[in-house]
């Protein structure tokens, strides 16, 4: 009697142990890759380029993260323009058909300064694509096919995206045409050195060269993000992926199709993140917030009142936990909007209301160093100073009189030993009220004698004699 409960219960135990390994067992991705991979395409591009080497040698087709790179650069890169054989160089990559039209999304490196790009399905079509517009800052780029009823890729939602969920990639990894990898979400909101205004996606999903532009699916059959880049010390894939958000894809896709380029809002600051020890220092709790080391001169956040010291843990309601949350979420505010941001500020919190406006274009900052630089020879004495901010006026303790000197280039005052940085006080025994004031005592210094500039350092105050070139 004892025995067959126990044979029954042994069954039953099998029974549930067997659904539970079944339950969590691995998901079928056949027929994810069935439905979606004919909408997945085969970018080849080639772009006319003089080159120093003789003709029929070409750089080899190397990861820029690979440590072999610059040794090839070196001998097979950095030609001048207009010098040596033209060549024709190809690069290969990977995209997604987006619509039934035959708009098309990839990389911005895979189809930079292309001459030609083709794009190939896996019916073994090929079309010549039109570069309809490319944003290095996502590195999204969006093509355009002539071709009508096209397969195409339905769009998920990357803020539903959680971490540890089941996620593919389809793409042409070394040239391998439509190869299929899986892997989970490692982590989100990652921000990457030198791209500031996206919040990757990280994957364990192997990413290899020839994947940039791919798409990254969900267990939907849904793109939630573009395979960008990975870390690697290698050239090839080491467990870590990056893939640009749908969403932030979405938005620059439909700017690209509509005006050719992309808007982005500008707070104008330059951040750190903020440490135990500065957290200590600024009497918070814990360490979080965005810390603003540089107000640029003339930008919203100077305008809205912001200053150097204040610690951004709040912007426009959302939460800024580390200083690699505000860049993405500034850029997506709408230009011309006026938001709330929470600082602390000397210890105390305040809300302050800014007027976000666009991001310049790296054109419009390389114009706008020019003309700083031309302002600059400009001025008699060689030197850019600005007006101190209140923190500045408390650490010399002194409030009513003092310019900063932001660039000096050579000239009187360089001789004299004034350096960046270096605070003006007096200029010929004249206190320098603010920058208006100073530009104007320089108008009207003597030439024929020295004169004594009084300056403060962090060692203290010193006197320096100048004297101006005829």
């Amino acid at each position: 009697m004892y025995q067959k409960i126990i044979k029954s219960l042994l069954i039953i135990s099998l029974y549930f142990s067997y659904s539970s390994v079944n339950a969590a067992g691995l998901p079928d991705f056949t027929s994810l890759v069935q439905k979606n991979s004919a909408a997945v395409v085969n970018i080849s591009t080639s772009t006319k380029a003089p080159s120093g080497i003789s003709p029929g040698y070409n750089m080899p087709d190397i990861p820029e993260n690979s440590p072999f790179y610059e040794f090839f650069k070196k001998y097979f890169g950095d030609v001048p323009q207009g010098h040596g054989p033209s060549q024709e160089r190809s690069s290969l990559g990977s995209g997604f058909i987006i619509s039934e039209d035959g708009y098309v999304i990839t990389n911005h490196h895979v189809v930079k300064d292309a001459d030609e790009i083709i794009v190939r399905l896996n019916d073994r079509r090929e079309f010549v694509a039109e570069l309809i517009g490319s944003d290095a800052r996502s590195d999204i780029a969006v093509l355009k096919l002539d071709g009508k009823k096209l397969p195409y890729l339905k769009l998920g939602d990357s803020n539903k995206v959680t971490v540890g969920e089941w996620v593919l990639a389809i793409g042409s990894p070394f040239g391998f045409d439509y190869s299929v990898t899986a892997g989970i979400i490692s982590a989100i909101g990652r921000s990457l050195p030198n791209e500031n205004y996206v919040p990757f996606i990280q994957t364990d999903v192997a990413i290899n060269p020839g994947n940039s532009g791919g798409p990254l699916f969900n267990l939907d059959g849904e793109v939630i993000g573009v395979n960008s880049q990975i870390y690697s010390r290698t050239g090839g894939f080491m467990g870590l992926s990056f893939a640009v958000p749908v969403n932030v894809v979405e938005n620059v896709y439909q700017q690209l199709r509509t005006k050719g380029r992309v808007s982005r809002g500008w707070l104008g600051v330059l951040i750190q993140d903020v440490t135990r020890e500065l957290a200590e220092s600024f009497n918070m709790d814990h360490p979080h917030g965005a810390l603003i080391a540089k107000v640029l001169p003339d930008g919203p956040a100077e305008q809205g009142g912001i200053e150097v010291g204040d610690i951004i843990v709040k912007f426009n309601g959302k939460k800024v936990t580390f200083s690699s949350d505000l860049p993405p979420l500034v850029g997506s505010t709408a230009i011309g909007s006026v938001v709330p941001v929470d600082i602390i500020r000397r210890s105390e919190s305040k809300s302050i209301k800014v007027k976000i406006l666009e991001l310049p274009t790296d054109d419009q900052v390389a114009a706008k160093r020019t003309n700083e630089k031309s302002k600059l020879l400009e001025n008699p004495l060689n030197i850019v100073a600005k007006d101190l901010t209140n923190k500045q006026k408390e650490d010399i303790d002194i409030y009513d009189h003092g310019i900063i000197v932001e660039q000096i280039s050579e000239g009187p005052a360089q001789k004299s030993g004034i350096r960046r940085g270096d605070i003006i006080l007096l200029l010929d025994n004249i206190k320098v009220k603010n920058l208006d004031h100073f530009n104007k005592l320089v108008k009207e210094l003597p030439k024929d004698r020295s004169i004594s500039v009084l300056i403060q350092r962090r060692d203290g105050p010193v006197f320096l004699a100048m004297k101006l070139e005829e």
